[in-house]
């Protein structure tokens, strides 16, 4: 069976970590797209800049022992992936990569922020996942504590809105909701409310389809 579940939205927003609920749930493989961009952008930098010509190289020649570094997880990733994010070779050199894993067999779950529609635009589920911007930078900033960065709340929230303009800004595949998606706004939802109303809406698209 090939079933492509394509789950975008901005940063914070909940979407990686429905995306991961409903491939359990439904036993699918599961992409955070995200994290290719993040190892593009880090392999990338150079005295924190970017490196166009070895972001390219990187898009091109990414490994699992890359994707499994820690670091990725980290504000300076997240917003090195946003920078690389806006290269057009970068995008066309993961493009593939990404298709062939959402029409695989058995079911493909992916999250980003072009997957339903860039990447997937024909996919079966697409949901776009948000949450008000004050409240995506204090789960941000918790989840960066936890991790064991310092950093003061005030400036989560200003790196969220940048991220927020420049992502949704770009001149290729700016994240935006396609028209066909199931909005789904987490700004006062538990993590359990959230991945119920996806893997709910998910399931009744799979049964219109037996």
């Amino acid at each position: 069976m090939k079933f492509t579940v394509a789950i975008d939205g901005p940063a914070a927003a909940g979407k990686g970590t429905i995306a991961r609920a409903v491939a359990a749930e439904f036993g699918f493989a599961y992409l955070d797209t995200g994290l290719l961009y993040r190892a593009v952008g880090m392999l990338a930098q150079s005295g924190g800049e970017i490196n166009e010509i070895d972001a390219v190289a990187a898009a091109r020649n990414l490994s699992v022992a890359v994707l499994a570094r820690p670091d990725l997880r980290g504000a300076t990733a997240a917003d090195a992936a946003s920078k690389v994010a806006v290269l057009p070779l970068v995008r066309e050199s993961l493009l593939n990569y990404q298709r062939v894993f959402a029409r695989q067999d058995g079911g493909a779950v992916l999250d980003g922020r072009d997957i339903g529609t860039v990447i997937c635009p024909d996919a079966e589920a697409k949901l776009f996942v948000t949450a008000d911007v004050a409240e995506r930078a204090r789960r941000r900033h918790l989840e960066l504590v936890e991790g064991g960065t310092q950093i003061a709340l005030e400036q989560v929230l200003q790196d969220v809105k940048t991220r927020d303009r420049r992502d949704a800004s770009r001149g290729i595949a700016p994240m935006k909701a396609a028209q066909d998606v199931l909005l789904l706004d987490t700004t006062k939802l538990s993590i359990d409310a959230a991945v119920t109303s996806a893997v709910t809406n998910i399931r009744k698209i799979m049964q219109g389809l037996d």
